[in-house]
């Protein structure tokens, strides 16, 4: 029996959608050779997260083993795949590797944290492959909702494993390669260990709907539409944002791309060549000249983004663009969970304007993932022995491996921190990995534990008193405390203004202190932060965050 093992271990992305990061291993159990399947982002919101940025995974586990990291490879360049290269190069110091499109998207991110782009290499597809340490990868085009999406070969002395990257089976995508059925067949033939699979979209049990299927409703809508037309999708879906100008086209309208993630992902594709006969566009300052029945918008910000061109234009103006009653604003796109609250208010903000908006209908969008039956077919065309779903959320992950189980084939449910012992027949977990997060906040990153962000929400929801007390030579009170409020309603039961009743209890805790408690800091200030509290709960039924300053006076 050998004593090397061939380990799978997600650090993020298996549990949840997003924050994709795959470590997979060959060696000497804890002196293993390691390689990294992406290194994606995951977006916050304001109630769990005000204030963050970006989330990343952790990666601790994986920086203390940066000598034996050999690559890093990028399947496509979504933000939840390839949105934390940039960030963490300086932790890892391995090379990237990724096909033409994700390398360009992945080097403009290197350059604009200082990096050097050279770090980024351009791998060719399949069948050649890049070595690294003991394993031979593989980039094999599938088809996504953004070009040059690929699924991985990674082969090791341990045997084959192919990671399916996100990907849905579409033989006419628009932009991008179709899916080969002959090709990704072929890859089972020398027998395939795992399969590490999308999981999406697994509860979707209708056939999945190619990209071309949506080109011409979306021009009959366009061409039946009065006043301008805007829609927006996800800038990196540069299929759709072609179809959606073509469509503008067709109609006779001249079309605008607005917001910097779109104007960057189209010039990405044509700087690589996966982008051809994009219709011209106009100007923003062209567009402002032109009727607005002879106009269409391709805009940003399809999830409810604050700052994208969509919530701008729901607030009134952006580019100088402003629309009025009479105008049609598509969403050619999903809603992913946890976005729904964004994107409801800017319709309703459009509703109010008397634009008619487009959304949640189906004959507009299609999803990048592989709906249940494609999930089948290629669990039939690899004939792998293991089935590892990735890439969404633990229901996902567990309804998974009962269709795998269905299929006669192994499944095993490997959740974030889970390291999967791929060696032999017989799939184990070979230990437990402390995984979490980590927050792009300002310009540092904070662990999810250290108590930033806990504290930011208890202010949040309680509001914020500050006091100020100056002791004397003699540890006496110079003077009656003094308070500042924020986030806290003026005034309260006793129809005074919440500050001064706040001092008035403050200034009679002080006079009944005693000399242990007027002389010890640590004892002065939890005094004074509990009546602040108890009195701010009496007069506005809140207990609210507490700051005490003492400042002593010296002979």
């Amino acid at each position: 029996m050998s004593s090397e093992r061939l380990i799978y271990l997600p650090l993020g992305g298996a549990g949840e959608v997003g924050m994709n990061a795959y470590v997979y291993g060959y060696g000497k159990p804890g002196k293993e050779k390691l390689i990294l399947v992406d290194l994606g982002v995951t977006f916050p919101d304001m109630d769990g997260t005000p204030g963050v940025d970006l989330i990343l995974p952790d990666i601790s586990w994986l920086e203390a083993r940066k000598d034996d990291l050999e690559a890093v490879f990028i399947t496509h360049a979504h933000e939840d795949h390839v949105g934390a290269v940039a960030h963490y190069y300086d932790r890892l110091g391995a090379p990237i590797h990724a096909r033409a499109f994700t390398a360009n998207i992945a080097r403009r991110k290197m350059e604009e944290h200082g990096h050097s782009e050279k770090a980024v290499k351009t791998a060719s597809p399949w069948p050649e492959t890049v070595k690294a340490g003991p394993f031979s990868v593989g980039f094999v085009p599938i088809s996504h909702s953004i070009p040059e999406s690929s699924g991985l070969v990674i082969d090791s002395p341990g045997g084959r494993i192919v990671h399916s990257g996100d990907f849905k089976i579409d033989e006419n995508p628009i932009v991008g390669e179709p899916f080969d059925h002959d090709l990704w067949a072929s890859l089972a033939e020398p027998g395939v260990k795992a399969l590490v699979c999308d999981s999406t979209n697994v509860f979707s049990h209708h056939d999945g709907r190619s990209e071309s299927t949506v080109g011409q409703p979306i021009t009959d809508l366009v061409q039946a539409s009065k006043g301008m037309f805007v829609c927006t999708t996800f800038a990196s879906n540069v299929a759709r944002v072609k179809t959606l100008a073509e469509a503008g086209k067709r109609a006779g309208r001249s079309v605008c791309l607005l917001g910097r993630a779109m104007r960057r992902m189209i010039e990405a594709a044509v700087e690589t060549g996966v982008l051809k006969d994009f219709p011209a566009t106009v100007s923003p300052e062209e567009a402002g000249t032109i009727p607005r029945e002879n106009l269409m918008l391709i805009v940003t910000g399809s999830q409810g983004e604050r700052r994208a061109a969509s919530a701008q234009l729901a607030n009134g103006k952006y580019n100088g663009m402003v629309l009025k009653e009479g105008d049609t604003f598509l969403f050619s796109s999903k809603t992913i969970p946890g976005n729904e609250r964004g994107v409801i208010h800017i319709i309703n903000k459009f509703s109010e304007m008397g634009v008619d908006v487009v959304e949640g209908d189906d004959r507009y969008h299609v999803s990048g993932h592989a709906n249940r039956p494609d999930l089948d077919a290629m669990h039939k065309l690899i004939k792998p022995q293991i089935v590892v779903p990735m890439h969404g959320e633990h229901r996902h992950l567990r309804e998974h491996v009962k269709l795998a189980e269905a299929n006669r084939i192994s499944g095993v449910l490997a959740v974030n921190g889970m390291m999967i012992d791929l060696s032999g027949n017989a799939p184990k977990v070979a230990e437990y990995v402390e995984t979490g997060r980590t927050y792009v906040d300002g310009s540092v990153k904070i662990g999810a534990m250290d108590g930033i962000v806990r504290d930011r929400i208890r202010m949040a929801l309680n509001g914020h008193v500050m006091i100020n007390v100056i002791m004397d030579e003699e540890d006496e009170p110079l003077g009656e405390p003094w308070v500042e409020v924020m986030g806290l309603a003026e005034t309260g039961r006793s129809r005074a203004p919440l500050v001064d009743v706040l001092e008035e209890d403050l200034s009679q805790f002080m006079g009944r202190a005693g000399a242990k408690t007027l002389n010890n800091d640590d004892k002065l200030e939890e005094g004074l932060r509990r009546v602040a509290r108890q009195s701010a709960q009496n007069e506005i039924g809140k207990r609210p965050e507490v700051t005490v300053v003492i400042s002593r006076l010296t002979a």
